[in-house]
């Protein structure tokens, strides 16, 4: 009985265990209200959701345990893939084939993702504006930008291959889809192995303390926030291929959707806590419930309401977990005095 009390108390105590039980019990909830949810096609739906959701999560969650937000990375997306769709219908027009056609284009959508991660840099690092208000900004002048560019409407006219990458080919998995699977992969091993990643820890720990240790905080927060860019470049990108077009409202709301993941995830807003397992559930979650509420005929408006309560349990298994971690703390301490 006592091992069973232990290892409960051991998952209760472990966000990413939780995370996984919800999801299974999620998965079995929609099942079990129609077995069409258990299915290849369904989950090729939920992976092509969460693939660019996470790309931009993770970016947040680099950012967010820093110390800092990032209220530009849906805004982002719009912009990148509108500037991409723009670059690849110009090549298709003047007779480029569809492979370099695509080929510049990710790289225009990421170069484009780069340069607001950069003016963001800029704004936090070198004229000390909050991230906040600096990438409230950034995130304003992105989303108007790419309503002015379309005038609202979608960009077409590049290659008719690209939309042909988004559908899956192993399993639910698209082949871009893997590629960001991969990708997540290599950034959580620089996030929890890498030097970079407990410099980022430490930054968003205490960034005066990290500052008087030697660490270039000003250049960490930069290359944070020009990686967030990044992979919301990569998101507009993998829209674009999903989409067969650029639209304006592509990315839109994904700020509070990455950010969601990243807390549900166990990232605690405050810095210096975060793992890219939790964002990658939580991203799943998120997705998961969206898909899940269409399949069982429930209004979309109900995803905000369960999002909202799973944002609410996240935070305070956060807070039971730093009372408890602070308690064990002062046991031990008074421990020691006697």
């Amino acid at each position: 009985m006592s091992n069973l009390v232990n290892r409960a108390k051991s998952i209760a105590g472990n966000q990413q265990a939780l995370l996984l039980l919800v999801l299974i019990a999620m998965i079995a909830f929609f099942t079990s209200r129609n077995s069409i949810f258990f299915s290849n096609a369904v989950f090729g739906n939920i992976i092509s959701d969460w693939a660019p959701i996470v790309l931009i999560a993770i970016g947040e969650t680099f950012v967010i345990i820093s110390g800092g937000i990032d209220l530009s990375v849906g805004s982002t997306v719009a912009i990148s893939g509108v500037v991409a769709a723009f670059s690849m219908r110009s090549l298709t027009e003047h007779g480029h084939g569809s492979t370099q056609t695509l080929i510049v284009g990710f790289f225009v959508s990421v170069a484009t993702g780069i340069l607001v991660g950069a003016i963001n840099a800029f704004l936090i690092t070198k004229t000390n504006v909050v991230p906040f208000i600096a990438t409230l900004v950034t995130m304003g002048a992105g989303s108007g930008l790419a309503i002015v560019f379309t005038g609202g409407g979608p960009i077409g006219g590049g290659p008719d291959a690209a939309i042909q990458l988004s559908v899956p080919k192993v399993g639910p998995f698209s082949y871009p889809g893997l590629a960001i699977v991969a990708l997540v992969i290599v950034l959580g091993f620089f996030l929890h192995k890498a030097r970079f990643g407990r410099y980022i820890y430490a930054i968003g720990s205490n960034e005066f303390a990290a500052r008087a240790a030697g660490i270039n905080t000003k250049a960490y927060l930069a290359k944070i926030y020009i990686l967030s860019g990044a992979l919301a470049g990569m998101a507009g990108y993998y829209y674009y291929l999903r989409l067969g077009c650029g639209a304006p409202t592509s990315g839109l709301g994904g700020e509070l959707q990455a950010i969601a993941a990243v807390v549900i995830g166990g990232a605690a807003l405050s810095g210096g806590e975060g793992r890219i397992s939790g964002t990658v559930l939580g991203a799943l979650i998120l997705t998961t419930v969206t898909s899940g509420l269409i399949i069982i005929n429930v209004a979309a408006n109900w995803k905000q309401v369960v999002v909202a309560i799973l944002i609410a349990a996240a935070v305070l298994l956060q807070e039971a977990r730093a009372k408890g971690s602070s308690s064990k703390l002062l046991s031990n301490l008074f421990k020691k005095k006697n």
